[in-house]
C-alpha cells in the first residue's frame, strides 16, 4: 500500500473480525487545521467480497437463529460498551469533523447509544398481524405473519453525524436479525472502525459487523452496492448518490431505504414567541455548522415582524464563536473538507452578485491559533432572494439560510412548499390550531411545531420528493429490516 501521508494512525478495514489492509491508502485530514490525521486503508473488490462473505457466513451461523430477547440482550450490552468507551468514541467524532467536543458528547455518543436500547426494545415488543378467517361450511383458518430478517445488509452512511447515523441504522438491522458491511464515508472513517472493535469487545460474533473503506465509484461504495450476495442498501447522504445507488440495485431488485437531501423551511408568524423562535431557527440554522439534513435554510417571516427577526438572527449569529473543539467556548466547528467548502463559498458568491442583501457572515474567517488551514466559513443570512434563487432552491448544507417575508399563512405554505425537497419544516406560532393546520399542510415527512430536532426514537423518520424512500424509527425501520412471512393455518 503506498500513500504521501505523513500521519501515523492506520485505519483499516475490519472484515471477519479482523483488522484487514487495503489495496491502498488515503488521507484523512483534520477540518480544524488542514493537517493529516490518519491513513485509511482503502478496500478493493477482493476486501468487499471477503465482507460479504463473511457476513452472510454469519447470517447462516448462530446469530441467525438467535432468538428476538437474546439479540434484544446483545444490543443492550452493546449499549453498555459504547459508554464504557464513551471518550474515544468523542475523541474519534471530534477528529474527523472538527465538531465542538460538547456537541459530540450531548448528540452524537450519547445517541449512538440510546440507539440501541432503543431498537432493543422495539425489537422486543413489536409484533405482526394475525386473523382468524371463517370459511365455508363453519371451517376456519388462522393466518399470522412472522418476520424473518432481511439478510446481509449494505449500510453506507454520510460524514456529518457519522456515528449517529452508523448506529441509527445499525442497531434495527441487528435487531432484526441481519448481518451487515459498513461503508463510512471517506471523509469520517475513524469511528465506524472504533465500533466496530468496540461490537467484537461486546460479544457480538466475527463476521456480523463488517466495515470496509473506500470511495463511492469504482471503490468500496460501488463494490459494495453492486454486490450479487447484498440483500438490502440503506443509505443516508446527497440525493444525486441515492439516485446512483438505485441504478445499481435495480437490476437485481432489491430493496433500498434511502434518507437524502433537504431544503427544510421555517414559517415564523407574527404571534409567534420571538424568544423561543430565533432561539430555535439559530439552532436549526447553526447546529453542526448547518451540516444537518434537518437544518433550516428557508426562513419565511410575516412581514410585521421580518426586520426584527432578521436583526434578532443577525445578533445571534455573531454570537457563535469559532474555535477549537476542545475550548468550551467554541459552539461551531469547521465545515467538513476543502472541497465542501468552495461548494457553500460558490452560492456565496451566486448571492453576491444577484445584489442580495448578507445580514451576517458571507467570508472566510481569520481565527490564527494554528487554524487558518482548515475548512471554516462564517455563518451566514441573506435577504432579499425569493423563490427564483439558487441558492434558495438548491441544498447548500452549510450555516447559510435565506430570509423572505410573506404575508398570509396560504402564502407561507405555498413558499414552503415549492421545492422538490421535502424533509422537514418547522412552524412558530402561538396559535396551536394553526400550528397543527400549517404543520400538516407542509409536504415533508417530519413537521415541527415551536421546536426543531424534538423526536421520539418510535416515530417515522425520513422524507418525501428528492428527499428519500421509506422511513426509519421504531417498528417503521423493523418494515425494512426484515422480509414478513404469512403462516396460513386451516383448523
Amino acid at each position: 500500500m503506498t500513500s504521501s501521508t505523513t500521519a501515523t494512525r492506520q485505519l483499516r478495514n475490519l472484515i471477519d473480525g479482523e483488522l484487514v489492509d487495503g489495496i491502498s491508502g488515503f488521507v484523512k485530514l483534520d477540518p480544524t487545521t488542514g493537517l493529516p490525521l490518519a491513513e485509511v486503508h482503502e478496500a478493493g473488490r477482493h476486501q468487499v467480497d471477503r465482507a460479504v462473505a463473511a457476513a452472510r457466513a454469519a447470517l447462516d451461523g448462530p446469530w441467525g437463529r438467535m432468538t428476538v430477547n437474546d439479540r434484544a440482550t446483545v444490543l443492550r450490552r452493546i449499549a453498555d460498551a459504547i459508554e464504557r468507551r464513551f471518550d474515544d468514541l468523542v475523541a474519534a467524532e471530534v477528529g474527523d469533523t472538527g465538531k465542538p467536543e460538547t456537541l459530540a458528547r450531548d448528540l452524537d455518543v450519547a445517541r449512538a447509544a440510546a440507539n440501541f436500547r432503543a431498537f432493543a426494545d422495539v425489537t422486543a415488543s413489536t409484533g405482526l398481524d394475525s386473523y382468524l378467517t371463517e370459511l365455508p361450511g363453519g371451517r376456519q383458518a388462522l393466518n399470522y405473519a412472522v418476520r424473518k430478517p432481511l439478510g446481509v445488509v449494505a449500510v453506507i452512511v454520510p460524514w456529518n453525524l457519522p456515528l449517529l447515523l452508523l448506529t441509527w441504522k445499525l442497531a434495527p438491522a441487528l435487531a432484526a436479525g441481519n448481518t451487515v458491511v459498513v461503508k463510512p464515508s471517506e471523509e469520517t472513517p475513524s469511528s465506524a472502525t472504533l465500533l466496530g472493535e468496540i461490537l467484537l469487545e461486546a460479544g457480538l460474533p466475527a463476521g456480523v459487523v463488517n466495515v470496509v473503506h473506500g470511495f463511492g465509484p469504482d471503490s468500496a461504495g460501488e463494490f459494495l452496492t453492486s454486490h450479487p450476495g447484498i440483500d438490502g442498501v440503506t443509505f443516508t447522504g446527497e440525493t444525486s448518490t441515492g439516485a446512483a445507488i438505485m441504478r445499481t440495485v435495480a437490476p437485481r431488485v432489491r430493496p433500498v431505504s434511502f434518507e437524502l437531501g433537504g431544503k427544510n423551511a421555517a414559517v415564523v408568524f407574527a404571534d409567534a414567541d420571538l424568544d423561543a423562535a430565533v432561539a430555535g431557527l439559530s439552532r436549526s440554522t447553526y447546529l453542526n455548522t448547518g451540516q444537518v439534513c434537518l437544518c433550516t435554510e428557508r426562513i419565511y417571516v410575516e412581514r410585521p415582524i421580518f426586520d426584527e427577526v432578521a436583526a434578532r438572527l443577525s445578533e445571534s449569529a455573531a454570537r457563535l464563536r469559532l474555535g477549537r473543539p476542545d475550548n468550551p467556548a467554541t459552539t461551531t466547528g469547521p465545515l467538513i473538507s476543502q472541497q465542501h467548502r468552495e461548494k457553500v463559498l460558490s452560492y456565496f458568491e451566486l448571492v453576491q452578485d444577484s445584489g442580495a442583501t448578507v445580514l451576517t457572515g458571507g467570508r472566510v474567517p481569520t481565527l490564527g491559533d494554528g487554524l487558518d488551514g482548515g475548512f471554516w466559513i462564517e455563518p451566514t443570512l441573506w435577504a432579499g432572494l425569493d423563490n427564483t434563487h439558487r441558492a434558495v432552491r438548491e441544498e447548500i448544507f452549510g450555516p447559510v439560510a435565506a430570509l423572505i417575508p410573506f404575508d398570509s399563512e396560504d402564502e407561507a405554505v405555498s413558499l414552503a412548499n415549492d421545492t422538490e425537497y421535502g424533509l422537514a419544516a418547522a412552524t412558530w406560532t402561538r396559535d396551536l390550531t394553526r400550528g397543527h393546520r400549517v404543520a400538516q399542510r407542509m409536504n415533508v415527512g417530519m413537521s415541527w411545531v415551536n421546536t426543531w430536532y424534538l423526536r421520539d426514537l418510535r416515530s417515522p423518520f425520513g422524507g418525501m420528493g428528492l428527499s428519500g424512500v421509506g422511513r426509519e424509527g421504531g417498528h417503521h425501520s423493523l418494515e425494512f429490516y426484515t422480509e414478513p412471512t404469512n403462516v396460513c393455518v386451516q383448523l
